[in-house]
């Protein structure tokens, strides 16, 4: 085969899976209300969510633990938060869907994307995996602007991860609270796998 032929080949299979993903989307489109209303979780259900001991994040937590040689969370698990950060951040790639559709953890590191949500479930799930039962998904609602962060308690501090941006940290938990600007005008709860909490 020739190598104009191999580019042929390749080009028209480009164009077959674009008319796919555009088929797909268009099936998603259709039914996208039936399918957001199978997708609703209830407050309840938002810890099932976080998955520490779900294969695919023992895994990845594992790869992190080994970068120690012997890890020792006392004195490792800071900087084993910042892999678990950076790794969450830049290899998970942002994806928007046409629809409200939750990914559990397993899902977002099979397909190395996702949203917002799902990604700040996976970064959570991988920092309980490191050892810390503290950290949460915190999401903030306020004037129909929505964020969401990761944030734990470690050594009497508190560090407040933001994938869109960097580590915040604070004395305690008021004064996180109180930066986010949380207050009585403000939908905001945090959860992990077992616990959730409403804050505002």
């Amino acid at each position: 085969m020739g190598e104009g032929m191999s580019v042929d080949v390749e080009a028209n299979e480009t164009e077959r899976l674009n008319r796919l993903n555009r088929l797909y989307l268009a099936i998603i489109s259709r039914y996208k209300e039936y399918i957001q209303e199978k997708e609703g979780l209830s407050v309840a259900e938002l810890p099932t969510l976080v998955t520490p001991k779900d294969e695919a994040v023992a895994k990845k937590v594992l790869e992190i633990k080994n970068s120690f040689g012997i890890y020792e969370y006392d004195r490792d698990f800071r900087q084993a938060g910042e892999k678990a950060f950076s790794f969450v951040r830049n290899e998970i790639e942002d994806v928007i869907l046409p629809l409200e559709f939750w990914l559990s953890p397993k899902d977002t590191l099979a397909y190395m994307m996702g949203d917002v949500i799902d990604k700040n479930i996976l970064l959570c799930s991988m920092l309980v995996g490191l050892g810390n039962p503290s950290a949460k998904v915190l999401m903030r609602i306020k004037d129909e602007s929505f964020s969401a962060y990761v944030y734990y308690e470690f050594d009497n501090r508190v560090y407040m991860l933001g994938l869109g941006g960097s580590t915040r940290e604070f004395d305690g938990k008021e004064e996180m609270i109180s930066a986010l600007g949380i207050d009585e005008d403000t939908t905001a709860y945090e959860f992990n796998n077992q616990t959730y909490f409403d804050i505002s």
